[in-house]
């Protein structure tokens, strides 16, 4: 009788791709969440639909909720006292809408509005503030994703004041097909 000579292997479940109701999730914050986070979290997530310009919040509005994109893209605009506003950012799958609620703020800074008709979870705000409590994994994913969007729009600036338009327009067609945060100017 053969025996297996390879050590016994831990068995880890791999979280669910899909939330309570049957969505596929695709964002990359959801899908790295271990189980136990995920079984906290996915059921208080509801999919809705964003249509091309729907506005998710603007600057100085009371973050109600929080968004995981899922596909599309949603811009992020600096909105100026004149109405006038630039793109600061630009979020994917790979995101969060609402990285002020992550440092404790409540109110929005910047205009979030969908760029390319899109899908996203979105939490109730004081429901996700509560679940960061209890969910390490969830809380250091959005504070590095903070940390990715302001290397983003650090990014952003520095290519608009450096780069014309066809060139701008190249890092943004880019952007928007690609990975989002790994994107250099050149």
């Amino acid at each position: 009788m053969a025996t297996d000579p390879r050590p016994p292997t831990k068995f880890s479940p791999k979280p669910p791709s899909s939330d309570g109701d049957g969505n596929h999730i695709h964002n990359e914050i959801l899908l790295g969440l271990p189980p136990k986070e995920s079984e906290m979290l996915f059921p208080k997530l509801e999919l809705v639909r964003l249509m091309t310009h729907h506005v998710l919040h603007e600057p100085g509005d009371s973050l109600k909720s929080a968004y995981f994109c899922d596909s599309g893209l949603v811009s992020i605009l600096s909105v100026f006292p004149d109405g006038k506003s630039v793109e600061v950012g630009l979020v994917g799958k790979e995101g969060f809408i609402g990285v002020p609620l992550v440092a404790g703020f409540r109110t929005a800074a910047t205009r979030a509005i969908a760029q390319i008709e899109a899908t996203a979870f979105r939490v109730n705000s004081e429901t996700l503030v509560g679940i960061l409590r209890q969910c390490l994994t969830l809380e250091r994913r959005l504070q590095q994703f903070a940390q990715v969007m302001a290397m983003q729009t650090t990014q952003i600036a520095a290519c608009n004041r450096l780069h014309e338009v066809n060139e701008r327009l190249a890092r943004w067609l880019l952007m928007s097909s690609t990975g989002l945060d790994r994107i250099p100017c050149r």
